[in-house]
């Protein structure tokens, strides 16, 4: 009879938590009203660089996040209400778990399940409906040349992003803050993952464009500005990048 209890409640359990992802996944792309995204910095490798620059950070540095969906929502013919409010939460002096590398698919959805729940542990929202939260995990430059893949879940709404620690990497930062944001209202990425150029044509900006090279602006799934068909840059800021066609489609902004 024990025994039958603790299955029920398991699975009432599950069942309650599978309805209000779903909730959340949906209501996080009906548009109906601004999405509040929650930035929690964190100091990913310890340095006193990375440190100072998480403990100054301004919610103002993340702004440039707000005009760029709210600039491509009014040139997609979307309404003003299709808007997100960029907040600043606290430092986290806890690292999440890193998503598992060539892991199988039960690795992922462990690591998926480990993440939500260091997320409802370590990070509380304020405030109705349904919210965003990304770990923005900074790095000092002078340590790190290269940093590893950011990732993120629609499901859970939440994101853990590698950037730098230095202001003069801040408006790149803020495109791959984005990228990883539209992540979690199920957008796609739309480049190779073995060559890391965008796939065409749904990762160019401008796939219609004669002649096709160089592109003059990046597709935010596709990463990068194509220069050549096998070369590109790495645009410099949200000011050169824009959302496609199908990345539109994706977050809910086309039917």
């Amino acid at each position: 009879m024990f025994k039958t209890l603790r299955i029920a409640f398991l699975l009432f359990v599950l069942a309650a938590v599978a309805s209000a992802t779903w909730r959340a996944k949906t209501n996080s792309v009906a548009w109906k009203y601004t999405l509040i995204v929650n930035v929690y910095p964190i100091n990913a490798d310890g340095s006193k660089t990375s440190e100072a620059y998480v403990r100054s950070l301004q919610v103002d540095e993340f702004k440039p996040i707000e005009k760029f969906m709210r600039d491509e929502a009014a040139r997609h013919e979307l309404a003003a209400n299709a808007s997100i409010e960029m907040r600043l939460g606290p430092v986290l002096t806890s690292v999440p778990p890193a998503p598992p590398v060539a892991g199988s698919v039960l690795d992922v959805i462990i690591w998926s399940l480990q993440l939500r729940w260091w997320s409802f542990r370590n990070a509380q929202t304020h405030g109705p409906g349904s919210q965003v939260k990304l770990f923005v995990l900074y790095f000092d430059p002078g340590k790190n040349a290269q940093l590893d893949h950011s990732t993120a879940l629609q499901k859970g709404l939440l994101g853990r992003v590698n950037v730098f620690a230095a202001s003069q990497m801040k408006s790149q930062n803020n495109v791959i803050i984005a990228h990883e944001f539209l992540h979690t209202l199920g957008a796609a990425d739309k480049y190779d993952l073995l060559s890391n150029q965008p796939i065409f044509p749904q990762g160019y900006a401008n796939p219609e464009q004669l002649p096709l090279f160089p592109q003059q602006l990046a597709e935010i799934m596709g990463g990068r500005v194509p220069l050549t068909q096998t070369s590109s840059d790495i645009p410099l800021s949200l000011d050169h990048v824009v959302i496609g066609d199908q990345t539109a489609r994706e977050i809910n902004w086309i039917n």
